[in-house]
């Protein structure tokens, strides 16, 4: 059963309401104090997960133009520096995928660098149940060396709720973080939410906002100045129906957060059924 009219109305105002607040939360924010961040994979996720039988490959470009200038708490200076992730989601079934990540670095003084590896399996409400909203849960586990990361072994819960409204989409991933290993393990929960609107212009391209945050432990957020307030205006071009393409522009509203990033997805499908079926068809002659 789809929604009705009016139910999309008050769907789409409360979204809306929601990222303007979060919008208004970064914008107050005063720099007093600077932090090193990692930017590997920035990205707001859709709950639609990978097709059974299709594997997804991505490619995360993030290169800082004004970040950390100088080594803090044991990690790696983040301005100028590119960091290059590849993603490889496998698709297990129809409501279900598990994607691993290869995070690496290049320093402008210091060459290209491994950084850690990730995992993170996904599952999703069926399209079956016809929900009036997409819905899926991520988690994603994984290592960063100490050089990138005063964290090394970390925990990520990315709950995901979007909708496509006619041109409109939106998307909330209310995020949260657990340490495992690293300063951060006393803060225990942290609470890092992201959130994406965007409008359709053409068939083919669609603009937006992205908007990713870092407010600290959950049961007690931290200062407003410490707290990480990024904003993307973002463009995705569809290529075709097995391709993706994002391209940002971030601007950090506080000194905790690097201040100005460039960003590019670019990923690519690869269904695995015709090359079998065409196996099949040697064989049978």
């Amino acid at each position: 059963m789809r929604p009705g009219k009016f139910e999309m109305v008050r769907i789409l105002r409360a979204a809306s309401s929601l990222i303007a607040s979060l919008i208004f939360l970064g914008l107050i924010f005063v720099p007093t104090s600077t932090v090193a961040q990692g930017n590997y994979e920035i990205q707001v996720y859709e709950s639609e997960t990978v097709p059974p039988r299709t594997t997804m490959v991505e490619l995360h470009s993030n290169f800082t133009i004004e970040g950390s200038k100088t080594v803090q708490d044991g990690v790696l200076p983040t301005e100028h520096a590119e960091h290059e992730t590849v993603e490889i989601t496998q698709g297990i079934n129809k409501w279900a995928e598990v994607g691993f990540y290869i995070f690496t670095s290049i320093q402008s003084d210091d060459g290209w660098h491994w950084v850690g590896d990730h995992i993170r399996p996904r599952v999703r409400v069926p399209e079956r149940w016809h929900w009036p909203v997409g819905v899926s849960l991520s988690q994603e586990m994984g290592y960063q060396r100490r050089a990138y990361s005063t964290d090394t072994w970390t925990w990520e819960i990315r709950p995901i709720v979007d909708q496509q409204l006619g041109r409109w989409y939106w998307s909330v991933n209310p995020v949260l973080d657990r340490s495992w290993h690293g300063p951060s393990v006393n803060q225990g929960v942290t609470f890092s939410p992201n959130a994406k609107f965007s409008y359709n212009f053409t068939k083919k391209i669609a603009g937006g906002l992205e908007y990713y945050g870092a407010f600290g432990p959950l049961t007690n957020f931290l200062p407003a100045r410490q707290q990480q307030q990024q904003f993307f205006p973002t463009i995705d071009v569809d290529f075709g129906p097995q391709w993706e393409f994002n391209f940002g522009v971030g601007i950090g509203t506080t000194a905790s957060t690097d201040h100005l990033i460039v960003k590019c997805i670019i990923g690519r499908r690869f269904e695995w059924p015709h090359g079998r079926q065409k196996s099949e068809l040697r064989t049978e002659k």
